[in-house]
Order: structure tokens, then sequence, then C-alpha cells
């Protein structure tokens, strides 16, 4: 017997062990976020280099050290964080407003086969249409105000809002919905059980897509007639060509699309716990 055990314990001691892939160092959130860092220094820095040895027009082009300087001084003033605070409230608002009534009326098409297929070729027809096109009728309608641009960025997400969620809906588990349906559920029971909890990861991807929209809404109606937000500076930088102060205002739109976008990310975390767990398990190849 205690031959046996002696040869049991030799043979875990001797089998073989599963070989671990050696995780690289940078392959930890502190690792990328310093290769993000050293990659966005190295590019300033040849940037401003190409600048001084002659390579790049700093007419045209700009350079770092006078994007740093506008930035300081725009700081200073104020004026950044004004025009900025605008914009982002403009983008916030109608991402809001666009992705909440988008997402309902394609979920509320669910109900209604026949009344999704008699609208669907508008929604196809409106959808083609580039919205950047109706910003004039737009401003026209509602003024140089708030609402239009807000009006701008409800017209650029709730189109993507309102396909996604009625496309998600229609391929909500058809098994699980006849299930319900053979248990004597109603149609509000499977609605509410069975099509709105799996369409949710469908809805709240969306919202990556739409807060980039919603900016670009809020933008474009600056553009066009505004006397505040990043995009009216943009605007009047470029007509000054003063690049510089162009260069200002397109890095905050993207620190601000940065920032909007990992709120989007924690908001599907927190609201979509299981989905985290099978990103966790993906196979590593």
């Amino acid at each position: 017997m205690s031959l046996v055990m002696s040869g049991t314990s030799a043979r875990k001691k001797t089998a073989p062990r599963k070989s671990r892939k050696k995780r690289s160092t940078f392959d930890t959130t502190l690792g990328r976020a310093v290769l993000q860092l050293l990659a966005v220094a190295v590019f300033f820095a040849l940037w401003e280099l190409g600048v001084h040895a002659g390579y790049i027009s700093a007419f045209l082009m700009g350079s770092p050290s006078g994007i740093f300087a506008t930035f300081y001084k725009l700081v200073l003033s104020g004026e950044l964080l004004s025009d900025s605070w605008y914009t982002l409230f403009e983008a916030i608002l109608g991402f809001i407003i666009g992705t909440i009534f988008g997402s309902l009326f394609g979920l509320a098409l669910w109900y209604s086969v026949f009344v999704a297929k008699l609208v669907e070729p508008f929604i196809v027809a409106i959808n083609s249409v580039p919205k950047i096109a109706l910003a004039p009728i737009v401003v026209l309608w509602f003024g140089t105000g708030l609402i239009s641009k807000v009006a701008l960025a409800v017209s650029l997400t709730a189109l993507v809002a309102l396909i996604a969620a009625y496309q998600a809906a229609k391929d909500a588990d058809v098994d699980l919905q006849s299930l319900m349906i053979s248990m004597g559920a109603d149609k509000h029971q499977v609605f509410w059980k069975a099509v709105v909890p799996s369409t949710l990861p469908s809805i709240i991807a969306t919202f990556r897509i739409n807060i980039g929209f919603g900016l670009v809404g809020a933008v474009v109606g600056e553009f066009i007639s505004s006397q505040r937000g990043l995009g009216h500076m943009i605007f009047l930088a470029s007509s000054l060509y003063d690049l510089n102060s162009v260069w200002v205002g397109l890095f905050t739109l993207m620190i601000l699309g940065f920032v909007l976008y990992y709120v989007i990310d924690i908001i599907e975390r927190t609201s979509l716990p299981w989905k985290q767990a099978t990103i966790s398990h993906q196979v590593q190849v």
C-alpha cells in the first residue's frame, strides 16, 4: 500500500507542468499607458525638430511649442474652459436626447412587424442623407443658439440608436421567446423579460459611436453659426491662419472624446457585468 502511495506521489511530482505564457512587462494597464505617452512624446518631439530644422512649415502646420504656449494662454484667460464646456454641454444633451428617443423607437418597432416594414424605407432614406447637409436647414429653423446645435447632434445620434436597437430586437433569442409564450407569457412579458435584456449590450455599444456623433453635431453647428464653443474657436482661428489655436481646439476635442468614451466604458462595465466576465475569459492565442 505504501509503495502504491509513494508511486502516486512520485508521479504527481514528476508530472509535467503546464507552461504558462510569459506576460510582457508592458502588457499591463500601466505599461500600455507608458507606451502610449511615450508615443505621444516622440510624435511631438519629431514635429518640433522638423519645424526647427526647416522641414515643416510652422505657418502651415503650427509647432508644438506654439501650441503649448497658445494652450497656456487660453487656459489662463478661461476662454478654453468656457468653449469646451459649451461644446460638451451641446454634445451630451444631443447624445442623451437622440439616443433615448432612437432606442425607444427602435425597440417599439419590435411590437409590430407591419409598422416596422412600413417605416423601414423612410428610415433607410433619411439615414442615407448626410446629416451635415441638414445643418443650414436646422440653423434656419432653430436659430443660431443652443437648440440648433443640439438638434444637429440629435439628428446624428437618433437614427444610429434606432437602427441598432431595432436590429438587436429582431436578433433577440427566438427560442427563449417561444419558450416563454409556451409557458403562457404575453407579448409585454416577452418584450420586458427576453427582448429588452438581450438588446442592452447592442444599445450600450451604440453609446460609444453616438458620443462621437454628438460632438460632431455640436462642432458642425458651431462652424455654421455660433459665438461660443470649440467649433467657433477653430473656425475663427483657421480664418486668421492661426494654426496653433486650431490645433489647441482639435486636441481639446480629442481629449473630450477620449474622456467621454471611457465614461461610456465605465457605464458598460457597471451595467453589464456578465459581458465583462465573458470578455475576460476570452481565449488568448
